[in-house]
């Protein structure tokens, strides 16, 4: 199922995040009224709500029906973890924190969130599910190969690569429109793992805005528009750096002007130049990709 954008899509799409947003300030507000296993009680009361509605919708309104199972599985996120603290599995080596050390409760609980997520994929046939798919695909199997730091962000730049191959691979079939989530989760954990090694100095900045235009020509080749949203945006953070480089120290290689001077043109300047170069890669990309 491929949706389609419209009216009716957005107001659905719209109130179905609205309602994920309700459910999770309701289970805040229960975690605070309640004792562990009463909120895990709680807890499964929502989840059991909408997973029902998702099921009430299912081969009705299938997009209504996949918006709710989405939330579902949020709610199924929140349940687990309601469980395992009133159990006390969440308590250990490095807590709730992500790759903070081996602790079997936390990836039994990202295993079983990941299961859910592929159950639900394959009951409601909705796009937007794989989304909780292929993060949490990524987040269970860095969280079993690493600890955090530099090893956790290698691990999560070969996990996206492997995720961009099997982008790749649905693209050329039926199921292209799940392949969109998976190119979308591929950039994030590969465009992270750059930021995370490249986040300070002049030339690290420069490697992202080089990583940019990678990213760019990766959407004119898959035709995902995807790379080329995180690709802009690491340009526009390439010259985010610049500027503040300039408008306080002068040119960013040359330090030619003391610190705290004021230029206030220079970020003018910068965002119209990366806005210019962005424009010219649009035109680049729209006259190679091919017309539908």
């Amino acid at each position: 199922m491929k949706p389609a954008w419209s009216s009716w899509s957005v107001l659905v799409y719209t109130g179905g995040f609205t309602v994920l947003g309700a459910a999770a300030s309701a289970l805040g507000y229960l975690s605070n009224q309640y004792g562990d296993a009463a909120y895990a009680g709680w807890s499964l009361v929502v989840l059991l709500i909408l997973t029902a509605i998702a099921f009430r919708f299912r081969g009705v309104q299938p997009v209504t029906a996949g918006i709710f199972a989405f939330v579902g599985v949020a709610m199924f996120v929140a349940f687990v973890d309601a469980l395992w603290t009133w159990w006390g599995w969440s308590n250990g080596a490095g807590g709730s924190a992500p790759f903070a050390g081996f602790h079997l409760g936390k990836l039994v609980e990202e295993l079983l969130v990941l299961l859910a997520a592929v159950a639900a994929v394959k009951a409601f046939r909705f796009p937007l599910l794989v989304l909780w798919v292929t993060a949490f695909s990524w987040l269970f199997v860095t969280d079993v190969l690493s600890s955090g730091g530099n090893w956790s962000a290698w691990v999560s730049i070969a996990v996206g690569l492997v995720l961009f191959l099997v982008g790749v691979g649905l693209d050329r079939g039926d199921r292209r429109p799940y392949g969109f989530w998976v190119h979308v989760v591929s950039g994030l954990t590969i465009g992270g793992a750059l930021l995370y090694f490249w986040h300070s100095g002049n030339w690290h900045w420069s490697l992202i805005g080089i990583s940019g235009l990678v990213f760019i020509w990766v959407a004119t080749v898959t035709r995902r528009s995807s790379w080329a949203v995180l690709g802009a945006l690491g340009i526009l953070g390439a010259a985010t750096h610049y500027t503040v480089e300039w408008w306080r120290h002068g040119l960013p290689f040359f330090r030619s002007v003391e610190p705290g001077s004021t230029r206030g043109w220079v970020p003018a300047v910068v965002f119209a130049v990366a806005g210019f170069i962005l424009v010219t890669l649009g035109i680049g990309v729209a006259r190679r990709t091919p017309a539908d």
